[in-house]
């Protein structure tokens, strides 16, 4: 530990969950120390509604009293939140890597847009609740929040008010950061989202050697990753489909998840397990913006990921593009056989919502899911083998195929984030267990207190710890 540890001893330090317990969505933590109110995280809850409505209450401090922001990566559940507490005062900076600003230009305006067409066709159509119903923030908010994004170097020290600042390469998806924060005599590390040991498409997350507190997230902490090729699975539901004449849509995360299947179904057509003139689309601009932005991220910062530079390449030429509305519709009336790839990953929202209305009625279609699918959501109904889904006030019956690919996801199983977690050269003094379904959550605390008998808890949600 740096020198002045005396006088950091005698600093009263707190960290504060202000999201991420109890659920996967909404990651955000306070941490109070020296004077300094740090926030790690600004995502947005997901799911269920109860979660949903978090977003629309006030944090328990005001946003201009904030010193500064951290994001570990762009998913919408660490960063979504940030255009509504840039508008609600915060006006500092938020620090992030190279790859995370470059992912949030595409994400936040995309998010804002999004939120105002679906308020406006609630408004439209009439069936919210609210009159009028607004959005959480607009496209031009989260604009205006870009203009706050300060980006860092892996492993160049970052001094914010005496706290110094580190990020590591996390793996999960391009610029994904563990951030670690040092002031005086402690230090404590926030893994953010932890990628696969061996992923397709990223390399494995950086080795991280010291904490003092350690949060780790647990989304897959009671489960382990099916080790079987998921290129061999995403063949079969492919043949399948196509041999009935029917579509296999794919509700797809926009960043990472889509990247990862362009890149399978590549190496498939390429290997000729699939048709090679299978019709592929990409219907999400924001997917589209994110796949150039890849590309283009890919061809610098070659140490992030596995790619040759040919795949990379590959990635924008295995999909069309699909841009308009227009185009998006003609989709509906197109039949199959054909793929087609849309986000929400958690149908939730955005253009994959439409198409669930127009091909989950028909048994020859297949839905692919293709991750994680958050309690409360679309996607975790339609995994469950709901008959129906409630769409724009309606339900929708679901007599397609679903299939999942669970494989896929860019998120470390138990058994990896165990992995990780022998890399310390001691236990933290505390581990909080966070960003996990309870029934995950409380299996990786058991599992990191049987194998490496650390201290370790899973936090309540706006719980405040106090940090020795």
């Amino acid at each position: 530990m740096s020198e002045g540890g005396s006088r950091g001893a005698k600093q009263r330090r707190s960290l504060q969950f202000l999201g991420a317990t109890g659920t996967v969505t909404g990651s955000r933590y306070l941490l109070r120390a020296g004077g300094i109110q740090l926030l790690v995280d600004c995502g947005l809850f997901q799911g269920y509604k109860q979660l949903r409505l978090r977003n629309w209450a006030p944090l328990p401090l005001q946003p201009a009293a904030i010193s500064a922001v951290v994001l570990t990566h762009a998913h919408i559940d660490h960063s979504g939140y940030l255009p509504l507490l840039a508008r609600n005062g915060y006006a500092g900076k938020v620090y992030c890597s190279e790859g995370t600003r470059d992912l949030c230009r595409v994400l936040l305006p995309d998010a804002g847009r999004l939120q105002e067409e679906e308020a406006e066709y609630a408004n439209r159509r009439g069936f919210s609740r609210h009159k009028p119903a607004k959005p959480l923030y607009t496209e031009r908010d989260a604009k205006r929040a870009l203009a706050l994004l300060h980006p860092l170097e892996f492993g160049v020290p970052q001094d914010i008010q005496g706290l110094m600042l580190n990020l590591f390469p996390a793996g999960h998806i391009l610029g994904a950061s563990i951030a670690s924060l040092e002031q005086g005599d402690a230090r404590i590390v926030f893994s953010g989202d932890l990628g696969r040991m061996e992923d397709a498409v990223m390399a494995p997350p950086a080795r991280v050697r010291k904490a003092d507190y350690l949060v780790v997230e647990s989304t897959y902490g009671n489960r382990r990753h099916d080790s079987a090729d998921p290129t061999a699975k995403l063949a079969a539901v492919i043949r399948a489909t196509v041999a009935r004449g029917g579509v296999v849509l794919i509700p797809a995360f926009a960043v990472g998840r889509t990247q990862t299947l362009l890149h399978f179904i590549h190496l498939l057509k390429d290997r000729g397990e699939i048709p090679k003139d299978l019709p592929v689309y990409l219907n999400s601009p924001m997917a589209a913006e994110a796949t150039e932005a890849y590309v283009k991220y890919c061809a610098r910062h070659g140490a992030e990921h596995r790619l040759t530079a040919e795949q990379i390449q590959a990635m924008k030429r295995t999909a069309v593009f699909v841009d308009s509305p227009d185009e998006s519709r003609r989709l509906n009336a197109r039949g199959g056989p054909m793929v087609i790839i849309a986000g929400s990953g958690m149908a939730t929202g955005g253009r994959v919502v439409h198409h669930l209305k127009s091909f989950a009625p028909d048994p020859r279609n297949t839905i692919l899911l293709a991750g994680f699918q958050a309690g409360g959501t679309r996607g975790a109904s339609i995994a469950a083998g709901a008959s129906a889904v409630k769409i724009h006030g309606e339900y929708v019956p679901v007599r397609a195929q679903v299939e999942t690919i669970e494989n896929l996801s860019a998120h470390a199983d138990a058994g990896e984030l165990l992995t990780w977690l022998r890399g310390f050269e001691r236990a933290p003094r505390e581990t909080f267990i966070t960003h996990g379904e309870p029934a995950a959550a409380d299996a990786l605390r058991r599992d990191i207190e049987e194998a490496l008998g650390w201290n370790c808890r899973v936090p309540d949600y706006l719980e405040t710890v106090e940090l020795a």
